[in-house]
């Protein structure tokens, strides 16, 4: 199964500074048939204005991914951590017993971001952490790169607490990638850029893919396109 969420179908507010539409219920959106998607709970398209930004505000008990589309965002938190991070990179905040953050865009123009939440999976409620990493553009041309992940297997990742990987991928017009999903797994894909066919499905930049129940998710781009991938159990 594959469910298009079309972009223009998404809900959200632009509050001026933040032009947000939401792929899954949050703050002013409510939908019960959007909620989550497994263990993926928010996936927020964000275009936030120059010199703008979110101001401290507190988390726990979630993994919080930020990929950057264009632009940059600059984090502070109440760890004492700091960091800028690029377009097409991505920073990881596990706020685990609670943290405080800030996330604002220094830069002259827009930054644009896909937060991504994912349920926690531990038992234990551990301290928060953060991290960042600058990705080669080149290691995810024409395949799928684990950016963020739960499991042990992708050391080249940034760690998450959670039964789930977050991937990226560019390919060039008419290039085919495949990911072996798993018919119990719940996979959600939304093209950054560029539009894309899963499994012959097409979805446009921005649109949302929620995908169950398919064993192996073969994208085949349409443009010259840069995907988000996110794999994850459900922990009912």
């Amino acid at each position: 199964m594959i469910e298009l969420r079309p972009f223009k179908t998404l809900g959200g507010a632009n509050h001026g500074w933040l032009d947000a539409k939401h792929h899954f219920s949050f703050a002013g959106y409510q939908d019960p048939d959007r909620v989550h998607w497994g263990n993926l709970r928010v996936w927020n398209d964000d275009t936030i204005a120059a010199h703008s930004g979110f101001p401290p505000h507190p988390h726990a008990d979630m993994e919080i991914i930020t990929y950057v589309r264009k632009g940059a965002i600059t984090h502070k938190d109440s760890l004492g951590n700091q960091g800028r991070t690029e377009a097409g990179d991505v920073q990881v905040m596990s706020a685990g017993t609670g943290i405080s953050h800030s996330e604002y865009n220094m830069e002259d123009e827009p930054t644009q971001i896909f937060q991504i939440w994912i349920i926690p999976s531990e038992a234990d409620r551990k301290a928060p952490s953060w991290g960042a990493k600058p990705f080669p553009k080149g290691d995810r041309s024409g395949r799928f790169t684990a950016l963020a992940s739960g499991f042990e297997a992708d050391a080249d990742a940034l760690p998450i607490r959670t039964d789930a990987r977050v991937l990226g991928a560019t390919l060039k017009a008419g290039e085919t990638v495949e990911y072996t999903l798993g018919s119990a797994r719940y996979g959600y894909l939304v093209p950054a850029t560029g539009a894309v066919e899963i499994n012959g499905v097409r979805v446009d930049a921005r649109d949302g893919a929620a995908i169950k129940d398919v064993d192996v998710v073969r994208v085949t781009a349409l443009d010259d396109a840069e995907v988000v991938l996110v794999d994850t159990g459900y922990d009912a």
